[in-house]
């Protein structure tokens, strides 16, 4: 994984940064990541799918590494970052003997986990090298596994105001819901679902109950895109058999 941005300058302000950029919502960071976790767990419900074993794709200073691994009941979790600085903030954050972290270039993808989360982290790769880092992905996945690919909605006004704010966001190159879609998909995922989040900001939140009627509506700051490693049986099936979706 290469970031365009280099967040080893950036692991000591990062939060303090973040937070200037998302005071325009009114709220912090932990809202946002409480938010997504708590959707994917909803999501992960429905499709009575249990998660033992979880990636935290460019996890930064981990703050949501904890999140997944206790709201997600998993019995494991390993933070994948190409910032040293982040990881080391990381692992002082993050104090479960079940958390581990590790700098991208070091991680061997071994087909073996059940769920890789991604959050903001496709932004800041240079497009050209997407590819690469979702076949990382797709690798460390076993077949079934799932891939919870969140980022920021350019289609919504306010989260382009949220990222011109943002020092490390401004020259970001984001990535539309139907470009994040095609990009997963050539990379062998089959899309299970698409979901927005975060509509309302802080001074409206009255409304907020009513986002969960809106999910499939682009109007959230963010969106999920949910998809999944063929099981073994569809990776071997013949190609006339496959499903014309994945």
């Amino acid at each position: 994984m290469t970031l365009s941005t280099d967040f080893d300058h950036y692991a000591d302000s990062y939060d303090r940064a973040l937070a200037e950029g998302l005071s325009a919502s009114g709220e912090d960071r932990q809202y946002f990541a409480a938010g997504r976790v708590s959707w994917l767990q909803a999501c992960l419900r429905q499709l009575d799918y249990s998660c033992h074993s979880i990636m935290d794709y460019g996890c930064g200073t981990g703050s949501t590494s904890e999140y997944l691994l206790h709201a997600l009941n998993a019995q494991s979790v390993v933070g994948v970052d190409t910032s040293e600085r982040s990881l080391a903030a990381a692992r002082q954050s993050c104090k479960s003997p079940t958390a581990q972290f590790a700098l991208a270039r070091e991680y061997r993808p071994s087909a073996d986990l059940d769920l890789v989360y991604c959050n903001g982290v496709f932004h800041h790769i240079p497009p050209e090298q997407r590819g690469e880092c979702l076949h990382f992905i797709y690798d460390s996945l076993r077949p079934g596994g799932l891939f919870s690919l969140w980022e920021n909605n350019p289609w919504n006004p306010g989260t382009r105001y949220i990222m011109s704010r943002v020092s490390f966001d401004r020259d970001a190159i984001t990535l539309t819901p139907p470009e994040a879609r095609r990009l997963v998909r050539s990379a062998g995922f089959k899309v299970l679902r698409t979901d927005f989040l975060f509509i309302f900001p802080r001074f409206l939140k009255v409304f907020r109950p009513t986002e969960k009627l809106l999910a499939k509506l682009p109007l959230g700051g963010q969106y999920q895109v949910l998809c999944q490693k063929p099981s073994l049986h569809a990776m071997h099936a013949p190609p006339c058999y496959r499903n014309p979706a994945t």
